[in-house]
């Protein structure tokens, strides 16, 4: 195992010193706060163990939150339509805008955007490049709202701080909720709105423990558990 540089030792420190934990939301978010920042406004993630099987299908996970302070990267957004779709796609703010010329795009390898929005009609022609696609977490799908002819809705709600998520092969959930530079309130906030639709995302044929554990961490520092318990009074 690499070693650990002084920065993160000295993370891992302010962690231990704040208590044995885990920790509530709001003691985590404080926690990282503490912590000395990189040389780079760091991503905050979340990361879940779930008490899931997802290679049963009523048992997968996967949805969509509006964070309420975004998660502080700027996302490029790709909308595939029909052309008389292009205009309020461009005029919703999205980045790349187009049909034909972008599957060709794609199917060359191009995949340099976070976000890709389509409107049904075209979904034949997506469709195709699921191989692409699919392994990245960039297929438009309706569940995510990410198929759909509002596209100028669709774009404004994933500039505005909109993220997918879904549940991986072992039952794990990770998503970035805010940086480094967002108060610990700001942290907060987020993390509470993306375990509210978790929660509420719990499926009807999952028993037992459904929240087995949750860590909060940025880039390059520790994890800071967080109680479990946490999620208990988000769905009452």
């Amino acid at each position: 195992m690499a070693k650990k540089g002084k920065r993160y030792s000295n993370a891992l420190k302010a962690v231990r010193e704040s208590g044995s934990g885990p920790f509530t939301v709001t003691e985590a978010a404080s926690i990282l706060k503490k912590i000395n920042p990189a040389g780079f406004d760091e991503s905050v993630d979340i990361d879940l163990r779930l008490g899931v099987d997802p290679r049963h299908a009523d048992q997968m996970v996967r949805g969509s939150v509006a964070l309420p302070h975004g998660t502080g990267k700027t996302v490029r957004v790709l909308v595939i339509a029909s052309e008389d779709k292009h205009e309020e796609a461009q005029s919703a703010g999205a980045d790349h805008v187009g049909l034909d010329d972008y599957v060709t795009k794609i199917q060359e390898g191009w995949t340099d955007i976070d976000v890709i929005i389509a409107t049904p009609n075209v979904m034949s022609k997506v469709g195709r490049l699921g191989r692409v696609l699919g392994p990245r977490g960039l297929m438009p799908n309706p569940k995510s709202g990410t198929v759909t002819m509002d596209v100028a809705s669709a774009v404004q709600a994933v500039k505005a701080g909109k993220i997918d998520f879904r549940v991986d092969k072992q039952g794990n959930l990770h998503t970035a909720v805010g940086r480094a530079s967002f108060t610990a309130s700001q942290l907060e906030e987020n993390v509470r709105a993306f375990l509210l639709e978790v929660m509420r995302l719990r499926p009807s044929s999952s028993k037992g423990t459904y929240v087995r554990s949750i860590t909060l961490s940025t880039t390059m520092g520790p994890a800071v558990p967080i109680a479990s318990s946490e999620v208990i009074h988000l769905v009452r």
